[in-house]
C-alpha cells in the first residue's frame, strides 16, 4: 500500500552505533538448541577480546541449558553472516571484523540434546 506524507519524512534510526557511547550490539545464537527462543543480544565494547565475550557474558547466558557445561569452545563451528567463520579468541571484536548489530551463530558438535528430531 502506498503512503503519502504531508511533508518530507526524515527518520533517524535510534539503534545506530552512535547512540551506544562507544559500544555496540551483538546478536549471538546457538543453533540446534531450542531452549532459547531468540538470539542473545549483547552490549559490548568493540575493543573487548572475543575470548572474553565467550568466557564472560555468553557463557553466563548459556548456563540454563543442560548442555552448556559440555561445550568445547575449541570445536565450536561459527557462522558470521550465515557463512562459516573462524574467530580469533585473542583478538578484539573489531579485529575479528565484528561490527554493530552483527549476528554470530554457533554449532556444537555433540551437545545437541534439545535438537528437534524432525
Amino acid at each position: 500500500m502506498a503512503v503519502k506524507s504531508i511533508k518530507e519524512y526524515i527518520g533517524e534510526p535510534r539503534d545506530s552505533v552512535g547512540h551506544f557511547h562507544g559500544n555496540q550490539l551483538l546478536f549471538v545464537s546457538w543453533d540446534r538448541h531450542l531452549l532459547f527462543a531468540a538470539p542473545f543480544l549483547l552490549y559490548v565494547n568493540p575493543e573487548t577480546r572475543f575470548g572474553d565475550v565467550v568466557s564472560g557474558p555468553l557463557t553466563a547466558l548459556l548456563q540454563p541449558d543442560p548442555d552448556a557445561a559440555a561445550i568445547d569452545w575449541n570445536r565450536v563451528e561459527w557462522l558470521k553472516a550465515n557463512q562459516p567463520w573462524t574467530p580469533d579468541f585473542e583478538r578484539t571484536l573489531a579485529e575479528n571484523g565484528i561490527s554493530h548489530k552483527d549476528q554470530l551463530r554457533f554449532r556444537t558438535p555433540g551437545p545437541n540434546s534439545l535438537l528437534n528430531p524432525a
